[in-house]
């Protein structure tokens, strides 16, 4: 990334690249459907232009009517109804020869959702459903195969997907985390359906069940699990 370059995040939530790209002395842009995080990724970077919209169907030129000179996104672009169309929509905004790189998560064993999620499963009623692998969702861009034939579809060019472990690490100022992983693990699917189906003696003690096993799964006093994800690069071949 370069200085002056303009630089597209899509999916941007609460600004983190934005922040990133501007300490660069890039010219940061944004668009996020949620509103919350439109507002706060403006307030934690005033420099940056953030739009409120669907990366599928928005007009995605800055105002200058210039192509960005780059793509990014972090866990931003697996929700898309129709990804082809909304990787074509991005594709027109780029200038020719920008690249594209995003983060998604990978298939598979994957602790970053699997981790507790067992614990409330074993509590319902009927199993979880089954999720389609294909349907808009965290792990919709999971199959690599289905992500380069979406980027070859919409015109994108030289597509790489490369496997990449990091660790998510979730405490936040100072905290271990576990607080903030049973949020995530209570609102998803599984937490929802297990919150409709228990009485509020058995969702309590779910929920104790659950933070327990968090205290005991602890590294180095905090809360951590490996995430197994694709870091995919594209190039716009104008």
């Amino acid at each position: 990334m370069r200085a002056g370059d303009q630089v597209l995040d899509i999916g941007c939530g609460s600004g983190t690249l934005l922040q990133r790209a501007a300490a660069l002395g890039a010219i940061p842009f944004g668009v996020d459907i949620s509103e919350p995080m439109v507002q706060e990724a403006r307030r934690r970077v005033p420099t940056a232009t953030v739009s409120l919209g669907d990366a599928q169907t928005i007009a995605l030129r800055p105002a200058t009517g210039q192509p960005f000179d780059r793509i990014i996104s972090r866990f931003g672009v697996m929700f898309f109804d129709d990804p082809v169309a909304a990787f074509t929509n991005i594709r027109d905004a780029a200038a020719p020869g920008a690249p594209l790189a995003f983060v998604c998560w990978r298939e598979g064993d994957n602790p970053m959702f699997t981790a507790g999620v067992d614990i409330l499963a074993a509590r319902l009623e009927t199993p979880p459903a089954t999720p389609d692998p294909d349907a808009p969702g965290p792990l919709a861009f999971g199959n690599a195969d289905r992500v380069r034939a979406i980027l070859d579809d919409a015109g994108w060019s030289n597509v790489d997907v490369a496997a990449f472990d990091g660790i998510c690490d979730f405490g936040v100022d100072g905290s271990d985390g576990v607080e903030e992983r049973l949020g995530l693990i209570l609102s998803n699917s599984t937490g929802r359906q297990a919150r409709a189906e228990l009485d509020d003696d058995g969702w309590a003690a779910v929920v104790g069940e659950l933070r327990d096993e968090l205290r005991r799964n602890r590294v180095d006093g905090v809360v951590k699990f490996t995430g197994r994800t694709w870091v995919v690069t594209a190039v716009n071949p104008g």
